[in-house]
C-alpha cells in the first residue's frame, strides 16, 4: 500500500489553507508542508498498526502484522494452518471467536527478559510480531489437546 499519496493530499490541503494568506504565510505553510511527510507518514503508519492489531484481535490464533517496505506499507495475513485453530473452543462447548466482547485489551505482563528474549526469537522465525506470537500462543494454550484424556500418568509405591 503506497502512502504517499495520502501524504501528498495533505501537503496541498495545507498549501490551499495558507492560498488566501500573506506571502510570509505562503511560505510558512510552504515549509511546513516539506517537513510534514515524515510526521504524516509515522501517524499514518500508527493508524495502520492499530488497525491491524484490532483486525488480530478478530482472527486469532491468525493474525495482520503491517510492515514498512522502503516507503511503503505491506500487510501480511498469517491464517493458522489448521482450520479448526481458527475457533478455538472454551472446553464449555462455547467459541472463544463467538464470545460477546470482541473488543481488545492492554494488559502488561512481566516476565524475565531471558523468556521475553526467546519469545521474540520465536516470533522473529515466524516472521510476526511479538503481541501477534503472544495472542497465538495464547490462543493455542486455550484450545482442548486432540487425544488427552483425563487419566492420571503417575504411579505412587515402591519398586524392586
Amino acid at each position: 500500500m503506497q502512502i504517499g499519496p495520502y501524504v501528498e493530499t495533505l501537503q496541498q490541503q495545507l498549501s490551499v489553507a495558507a492560498a488566501g494568506g500573506s506571502e510570509s504565510t505562503r511560505e510558512a505553510a510552504s515549509l511546513l508542508a516539506a517537513s510534514l511527510e515524515p510526521a504524516s507518514r509515522l501517524a499514518l503508519m500508527e493508524a495502520l498498526s492499530e488497525a491491524a492489531g484490532a483486525v488480530t484481535a478478530e482472527l486469532a490464533p491468525g493474525s495482520v502484522d503491517v510492515r514498512l517496505r522502503g516507503r511503503d506499507v505491506e500487510f501480511v495475513v498469517s491464517l493458522p494452518e489448521d482450520t479448526d485453530a481458527r475457533a478455538p473452543h472454551d472446553g464449555a462447548g462455547h467459541d472463544a471467536a463467538d464470545e460477546s466482547d470482541v473488543s481488545t485489551s492492554r494488559t502488561t505482563v512481566r516476565i524475565p527478559d531471558s523468556l521475553k528474549t526467546r519469545a521474540e526469537e520465536a516470533a522473529a522465525a515466524q516472521g510476526i510480531s511479538l503481541n501477534s506470537w503472544l495472542v497465538r500462543a495464547i490462543a493455542s494454550s486455550l484450545q482442548p489437546q486432540r487425544g488427552s484424556e483425563t487419566r492420571s500418568s503417575s504411579l505412587t509405591g515402591w519398586v524392586r
